[in-house]
């Protein structure tokens, strides 16, 4: 499906250009840049195909590591690197929030394409959308997103409802998944601006 594979695309640059932005924050040489960008931007997908026992597609296809190098070489050359507090930039939060709704939907998509139920297409879409996230946090010795106090997953179950819900009424293709594409990255960025989470237990 080309709509998946611009998805994932999309997801790809999004999420190699944030794990480039947080390593720079914490001082890392070009070698742990490329591993955290690497490893923010493909570590979901490969973790989706080996659950559906398929090869990765970042294995057979060079477009994938492609997309992440040329990432971190245009970063670079544009001095994204100079900016200052960069995970609380409006840069770092669209690139996370382009990235999760990318990889939310690509991974609710293989889910459907492999004819996972409803638990199933909620668990593939948000493993491929934070696993790479969840990766990139533990070696950085952070708390991944995930389990804060934030609207991050929640983000992700709805897409992947709204994915299978279409679908189960044919309602499904490439205008109204580019919707849920755009609405996605919109409640995210709202999210955050209006701190937006799930209510934790005092």
């Amino acid at each position: 499906m080309e709509i998946f594979y611009l998805i994932e695309s999309i997801g790809i640059i999004s999420f190699a250009l944030s794990g480039f932005l947080i390593a720079v924050k914490h001082d890392m040489d070009f070698l742990g840049i490329f591993l955290i960008s690497f490893l923010t931007a493909l570590g979901g997908g490969i973790i989706r195909d080996t659950i559906v026992d398929r090869i990765p597609l970042s294995f057979i296809d060079t477009i994938p590591a492609l997309l992440v190098v040329l990432t971190v070489i245009l970063s670079t050359l544009l001095k994204f690197n100079k900016k200052e507090n960069i995970d609380r930039k409006n840069l770092f939060i669209a690139t996370d929030a382009i990235g999760l709704s990318s990889f939310a939907i690509s991974g609710a998509l293989a889910a459907i394409a492999f004819e996972f139920n409803l638990f199933g297409v909620i668990i593939l879409s948000f493993i491929t959308a934070v696993g790479g996230g969840i990766i990139r946090d533990v070696l950085i010795n952070h708390i991944p997103l995930i389990l804060k106090k934030d609207f991050y997953g929640t983000i992700v179950i709805i897409i992947a409802v709204t994915i299978y819900i279409l679908e189960s009424f044919e309602f499904l293709n490439n205008i109204t998944i580019m919707l849920i594409f755009i609405l996605g990255v919109i409640i995210r960025m709202i999210a955050f601006h209006h701190r937006w989470h799930i209510p934790s237990i005092k």
